[in-house]
């Protein structure tokens, strides 16, 4: 890495995120070594923290592309198996570049579609060079599940309310045995082994409380417990699941996973959508990482996660794209000013200040993603990892001589106004395009893999309005809390 002076117009400077311009920004050994103001002409751009993705999947396409738009997630969970194994490292290239051109410089890879072409530690490997290529950030959180594949309770309730091909179908694909725990927890120092470096944090990945046995759950507390092993998992994500874990958790799912070790500083809980005050107050009391997902809650039908609620009973929240911003192009910019719209507070109350939602969408999901508690501001020292904006396009139309980039940064900015992505001092993307990989290329031929082989799922794509129909029977006859 080679050393580098910016001039920038303006910046965004410090834990506060003030305003400072014209600044001098001078970067060493992947890291800044200072910041100072500079008298006379800089360069337009607009300089901030590269913004972290806190909870994602690294999906090689966009939902839409293949019918699953718009569906509970319930069902939309079942869609993705319409998607066809390809090679992983093209899998990740396409979905990792997709993000960096989005202005995302971490993000966290819920590895939970595994590819399958090869043992997982090698697949990882792959995911793992993919990243390296495009010069981002990733964890990578390796799934762990052992029940409910098709619903949050047995197969067969659901399966006994469809055509019996149907069933067939469905069942021949959810029907598989899972790993032994203990064999699970060995994978993912096997991962580790074969994936983990500087720009990689690996972690356990359990998917779920309802996707995971609470033998299964306690062995992930213990492992990280003595690994020091960061952990990543959904929770709370829908009303269904909010159901099931009062009906299963009398005493309180959140209050179990505290009994058991697993609430803790490492662990990082994605969506929280239907958690309630008392249990936002363990998961702040814990130190836990809350990412939220704005566009996905909106997409898939999960609802409003109580965002407010939870800065104010202090619980660290972090911004989360799960693939699938509101248009689906991982425009990090973009679902912050989605989550800030939604959570800022309402007439002239404010519940949330844009210098929180700043810290929400730059900062608070570093660890949740690098294992490590440092970057997320502009000052000496921090990792050079930084977001130009153009300050031509971000204020083109200005008529006033005193307009703050810092609020049209709320206002309107996007990634069409990114003029270069920085990781560790590397240009990763510049003016729409990656220094890393040819990205049109990778696109392209994912694209021609994935229309061959989408083909041979014909079967499930034709059962799969079936299943959407017996999932709405099976969740509007569940008994509710």
């Amino acid at each position: 890495m080679t050393e580098r002076s910016i001039a920038c117009a303006g910046l965004l400077h410090g834990r506060g995120y003030d305003l400072r311009g014209p600044c001098r920004l001078s970067l060493d050994g992947g890291r800044i070594a200072g910041v100072a103001g500079i008298d006379g002409e800089a360069d337009p751009l607009f300089a901030l923290p590269v913004p972290v993705n806190a909870h994602d999947h690294a999906r090689p396409v966009r939902s839409s592309s293949f019918g699953a738009a718009g569906k509970p997630l319930e069902l939309w969970l079942q869609y993705l198996a319409l998607l066809p194994a390809v090679d992983p490292y093209l899998a990740a290239a396409a979905s990792l570049g997709r993000s960096a051109l989005g202005g995302a410089g971490a993000v966290m890879v819920h590895h939970t579609r595994v590819q399958g072409l090869t043992p997982l530690p090698l697949e990882a490997a792959e995911v793992a060079r993919a990243a390296a290529d495009i010069g981002v950030r990733i964890g990578f959180a390796v799934a762990l599940k052992d029940r409910n594949p098709l619903v949050y309770g047995p197969s067969e309730e659901v399966l006994a309310l469809m055509p019996e091909d149907a069933q067939r179908e469905i069942a021949r694909r959810t029907g598989n045995a899972p790993m032994p725990v203990e064999d699970q927890i060995r994978l993912v120092e096997e991962v580790a082994g074969a994936a983990a470096g500087d720009l990689v944090d690996v972690q356990y990945g359990p998917t779920g409380v309802q996707w995971c046995s609470p033998g299964l759950l306690r062995a992930v507390a213990d492992a990280s417990a003595r690994t020091g092993r960061r952990v990543h998992m959904h929770c709370l994500e829908t009303r269904y699941q909010r159901d099931w874990a009062d009906r299963n958790f009398p005493e309180g799912m959140i209050a179990f996973l505290k009994g058991i070790g697993l609430l803790s500083p490492r662990l990082t809980l994605a969506h929280c959508t239907w958690a309630r005050p008392e249990e936002l107050d363990l998961i702040a009391e814990s130190g836990a990482t809350i990412a939220v997902n704005t566009g996905s809650n909106l997409g898939i039908r999960s609802g409003i996660a109580p965002v407010a609620e939870m800065v104010a009973r202090g619980c660290k929240v972090a911004l989360g794209l799960d693939g699938l911003t509101l248009d689906e192009d991982d425009d990090v910019l973009g679902e912050m000013r989605l989550a800030n719209a939604l959570h800022r507070g309402w007439g002239f109350d404010t519940a949330i200040d844009e210098t929180e939602m700043l810290r929400i969408a730059l900062a608070n999901g570093r660890a949740a993603v690098t294992g490590r508690d440092e970057g997320g501001a502009i000052e000496p020292g921090a990792p050079a990892d930084l977001l130009l904006l153009d300050t031509g396009k971000l204020d083109s139309d200005r008529l006033v001589p005193d307009l703050s980039p810092r609020d049209l940064l709320f206002a309107r900015a996007g990634a069409g106004h990114i003029a270069e992505v920085i990781v560790a001092g590397r240009t990763v993307a510049r003016r729409g395009k990656l220094t890393g990989i040819d990205y049109d290329a990778v696109q392209a031929e994912l694209l021609d893999r994935l229309r061959h082989g989408i083909k041979g799922n014909d079967a499930l794509r034709t059962v799969l309005p079936e299943l959407g129909r017996a999932l709405h029977r099976h969740f509007a006859a569940a008994p509710c809390c």
